[in-house]
């Protein structure tokens, strides 16, 4: 599974934010939900229009943004 068969992102969509499957569902969302300590069964009942692969899939874009990310430290 590629999360980038998943996530979408459109400029008029919720300020251009990564989306699941071009819903209104942001990735953002998911990790908050999983964050405040859902489950994934939880998230799935009160979502039925999510699957378990969306929400993996929002966690390997956020792995993956996280692994791209550059830290700048100065001297301060």
């Amino acid at each position: 599974m590629s999360y980038r068969n998943i996530i979408t992102i459109e400029p008029g969509k919720r300020g251009g934010k990564p989306c699941i499957r071009q819903m209104r569902i942001t990735v953002y969302d998911v990790l908050g939900w999983l964050a405040a300590g859902m489950s994934h069964a939880e998230i799935l009942d009160d979502f039925p229009e999510l699957t378990e692969e969306d929400i993996r899939a929002c966690l390997e874009f956020a792995a993956d943004r996280e692994r791209r990310l550059i830290a700048v430290v100065g001297n301060n």
